[in-house]
Order: structure tokens, then sequence, then C-alpha cells
């Protein structure tokens, strides 16, 4: 039986995403996907999803989504506020990281996100592919829903579900390292002045409410390159990662929906294992940078997931607030006995009457 969730409210930067077009970059086909895939595939794991099934992305103020045809089971992720608001009328705050059953009438509601959060749908949102991947990408109109943002009255196809809706999983929040953001050196590093290499290690950046799915932009002091021809290359490719720097001085950093060549010079290039950490950074919290070598750069991602791993492990069963335990109820000794009766045992009038 196949169950849609409704979109009531689309919210603000919703998008259906999953780990993104790999492979297609030579072909100017940005990545997409999910800016987080350790959170995104901690939604899905508790969900047994497979980590490539495509989700919901929420970067601003997140939906509202009512369950139609069938059950559907979901999983929020992140720092957003949820309520499970039931057909019969009673509500449910979600405490995150946990999945819950929406009957058909039941709407799920998000609020604003710090950072990033994400829904995944039992079996995936099964949108069609795209070269390869269900990911959205905005500014060429690809993949997701009609390749844009959720929109209110759309309708998100996914699978209905046979599960005991009263036993949920969740878990504690998969937690970040607390250190700088690590980065490699270059590949145009040599367009900088010693002193601007200097000070993107020294220095305390803040991320700016200039940021989207492509970057995010940086202020701090400005970084000066090695010559005013310096600021501009020939364009080459670029990664999600590479922190360019115009003119300003004032780096940008690239995320999922990031351009396949640019014309930047890239002193740096974060790290795969932390740029998930930075997409999510706060506006109002200083961000240092750290240098490392490659090596160190493939045991940060061995250790990253060596983490997640150790904290899937750690997935428990739940039971929400208010639902029934059916097995504890069944395996009570309600009745203590069986009584035979039929209407002709049953007394009279009279003989209850009598004293």
């Amino acid at each position: 039986m196949s169950a849609t969730l409704q979109v009531l409210e689309g919210g603000l930067g919703v998008t259906v995403q999953d780990l993104g077009r790999c492979g297609s970059r030579h072909w100017g086909v940005a990545r997409a996907g999910v800016l987080d895939p350790w959170w995104a595939r901690a939604a899905h794991a508790l969900l047994d999803n497979s980590p490539e099934a495509a989700l919901l992305e929420l970067r601003l103020l997140g939906p509202c989504l009512r369950a139609e045809g069938a059950a559907v089971r979901v999983a929020v992720v992140g720092d957003v506020p949820a309520t499970v608001e039931r057909a019969a009328g009673a509500h449910q705050p979600l405490p995150g990281w946990c999945s819950v059953t929406l009957h058909p009438g039941d709407v799920l509601r998000l609020g604003a996100v710090q950072g990033l959060a994400y829904v995944a749908v039992a079996g995936g949102i099964d949108v069609p592919m795209v070269l390869g991947s269900r990911a959205t990408h905005e500014r060429t109109a690809m993949g997701g829903l009609q390749g844009r943002a959720l929109r209110t009255g759309d309708r998100l196809p996914c699978e209905a579900t046979h599960a005991d809706p009263g036993v949920e999983r969740r878990a504690d929040p998969l937690l970040d390292d607390d250190g700088p953001i690590r980065v490699l050196w270059g590949p145009q590093d040599d367009h900088f002045t010693p002193a601007a290499r200097a000070l993107l290690l020294q220095a305390d950046w803040r991320v700016t409410p200039e940021r989207d799915r492509m970057g995010m932009r940086l202020a701090g002091p400005p970084l000066q390159h090695a010559s005013p021809a310096h600021a501009d290359i020939v364009s080459d490719g670029v990664a999600p990662g590479a922190i360019q720097v115009p003119a300003s001085g004032q780096p940008i950093v690239l995320l999922a929906d990031a351009q396949t060549v640019g014309g930047y010079p890239k002193i740096a290039t974060v790290i795969r294992a932390d740029l998930g950490r930075l997409a999510r950074w706060p506006t109002s919290r200083p961000l240092r940078f750290e240098a490392i070598t490659a090596e160190q750069a493939l045991q940060a991602l061995r250790t990253r997931e060596a983490q997640w791993h150790a904290w899937s492990l750690q997935i428990r069963r739940w039971r929400p607030p208010g639902s029934p335990d059916l097995s504890r109820l069944y395996d009570s000794n309600l009745i203590s006995g069986v009584l035979r009766a039929t209407l002709e045992d049953a007394p009279t009038v009279e003989q209850e009457d009598r004293p």
C-alpha cells in the first residue's frame, strides 16, 4: 500500500536530498545532495533505510506535513522543534533524534531550524531519479520536486508502514568534534602572502547571513593576495569544501550545490570529515581553521566514520508518550476465569428484588 505526505506548509529552505550526483562533475553537473551526510545517514538509520534514500533537508523553517492514504513512519534529526498533531486531537511534542508513526490525518509540524535538520521517511521519498540521484539542485531546476524547494500543496509519495506504531526508535544526538575546522592547503595557496596564510589559521572568522546550499561567506580580516593579479585565475575545477578568496580578501567556502569551475584562487580546502559540521555552523560562534596533512585528513575521515558507527549501535527502542504497550497488555492476565451463562440463567426482576 502506498502513502503520501501532504505538504500543508512548505517552510523555508526545505528540499528533497540524497547523497548527491557523484561522477557527473566532468559534465558540469553539480553534486548537490545533503549538506551533512553524517546527520542524514543518522535519520535513515533510525528507520533502517538505505543511506542512499531521499529525505527532506531543513535549513531555515520546517514544513507542516500530513499523512494520507496509510500510516507513515518518519524520523527527525537536528535542532528543530517538532510536534505531532493527532487526528483525534492530541498533541505530542517530539524530543528529536527519534522516529514516530503518523496515521492518516496526523500532522507533523516543524518549526525554526538551528543549523540543519533532516526528516527521513521509512523507505525514502519516492521522487524521480535524475542522473542517478533524487537530489534537488535549485539553480538548474534538477531533481527533487521539479528542481525546487517544497511548496504548500506538494505531495511526497512514500511507503506505508506496517510496524508496531507504539514502538519507535531513538538515540542521543550524534556529537561533533570541538576543535577547529580542518583544512588542506591549496591548490592555489601560493597566490597568497605568507602573512595571509598565517592569518587564515589565526583569525576568528564569522559566518555571515549570506549563506545557502552553494556556499557560505566568512567575515574577518582580509586575506592579502601575493599581488593584484593573483586575485584571479583561469577558471579551473572546484569542489565542495574549497575556500575561494576574491579580491575583497573575504573567504567563500563552497558547499554541496557549488559550481564545477571557478575563477577565484583557493587558499585551502575543508576536509570531508568536517564539511557537514561547517555547513551547520551558527553565525554567533567564532570559527577557527587548522591546517593538517592529507594523511591526517584520511585518518579524520576514518575516525568520523567510526564515531558514526558507534552512534548507530546506541539506537534503542522507544515508546512515545501516550502510546499503548500492546505486548504488556496482551501478556497481562486481565480475566481470572470464564463464566458461561445464558439468558435462561439470568435472574428475574423479582429474584433481583428479593432481600
